[in-house]
């Protein structure tokens, strides 16, 4: 099977969903001229009714796209800057992804919006490096963070056709990695998750840019003898609980890798749902391994020490173990 960047990924899928419905429309800033490269090419071949340059107004062109979906459009959003969306919130959870209930479902608000390089990058600082997934989430919105290529085009092409307004969160970390394909045509469904590596003794949940790291941590243990099961849930909202549950019931010990915020984060949510529902299979307490509470800072030092890595994961899955067999 061919591997493409998940960045060229995320760019094929909107072309193909482009081709295929001429209802999708793109908005944003420089999104003629492929700030990102998500949009590549993308005027020359549908020209510029249908890929459309916005004025630096996140609030402006998030509404437009409201608006452009309930008139039977189905726009696609790119944002900049991942914070930026923050400018917007009124217009996504105020708007978007209420008209449809405010209007008694007579209504549809297709809408995907594109965060790329969401999330932190060395030396972004404060207001460039959040995951702000758990906010969205919050507000019932559905939110996918694809953690591969072939898991960004077959998610983002299933998100554009959503009637109900999605946001794809594509990470900073993971837009120039390499990984297999498709060329056939395929969408992966919102809310199903994935298995990504079996194991026996613990579970590792992990998010986004933090899959391949888990991965990672996963072949570390292996060595020592240690079989860590690696589950993506892909879909943040709507969640595959059962593959999640399963695998916990079935290790029986689970460590949740997640690069939002301790407090009220996404880790948060997921320890909630496996506390309620498979805590008889638990043989040890939930841990958690998160982003600490505070602004990334733009020191490199303190910037590693406040976001979750690899070592620390080895470290925690060390712990759990060690606590649960004493």
């Amino acid at each position: 099977m061919r591997e493409i960047r998940y960045l060229e990924a995320l760019s094929e899928a909107l072309r193909e969903e482009m081709r295929r419905d001429p209802k999708v429309i793109v908005v944003g800033e420089d999104v003629r001229h492929s700030l990102r490269g998500v949009t590549k090419g993308l005027l020359d071949e549908f020209g510029p009714d249908r890929i459309y340059d916005t004025p630096i107004s996140e609030a402006g062109f998030t509404g437009l796209a409201t608006g452009a979906a309930m008139a039977g459009m189905r726009p696609v959003v790119e944002y900049q800057i991942n914070a930026l969306i923050f400018v917007a919130f009124d217009q996504l959870v105020d708007q978007a992804q209420k008209l449809r209930y405010m209007m008694g479902g007579q209504g549809r608000i297709p809408v995907t919006y594109l965060v790329p390089a969401s999330g932190a990058r060395r030396g972004l600082a404060g207001q460039h490096s959040d995951h702000p997934y758990p906010l969205l989430i919050h507000m019932g919105m559905k939110v996918v963070v694809p953690s591969t290529p072939r898991d960004a085009k077959g998610l983002f092409k299933a998100a554009i056709r959503e009637d109900d307004p999605v946001v794809v969160f594509a990470p900073a970390a993971l837009l120039p990695v390499k990984g297999p394909v498709p060329e056939e045509e395929y969408t992966i469904p919102l809310g199903q998750g994935e298995v990504k590596r079996e194991g026996s003794d613990l579970t590792i949940v992990a998010v986004g840019p933090l899959v391949p790291e888990a991965l990672k941590c996963a072949e570390l243990l292996a060595a020592e003898g240690i079989s860590a099961e690696v589950v993506d849930p892909r879909s943040l909202l709507p969640l595959d609980r059962d593959t999640i549950l399963a695998s916990v019931r079935k290790t029986g010990r689970v460590l949740l890798f997640d690069d939002s915020n301790r407090s009220c984060g996404y880790a948060a949510e997921l320890a909630a749902v496996i506390a309620e529902e498979a805590w008889a299979s638990l043989q040890a307490p939930i841990r958690r391994l998160t982003r600490a509470d505070v602004p990334v800072p733009f020191s490199p030092p303190l910037e590693a020490y406040v976001l979750p890595s690899r070592d620390r994961l080895l470290a925690e899955c060390r712990q759990l173990l060690a606590a649960s067999r004493a």
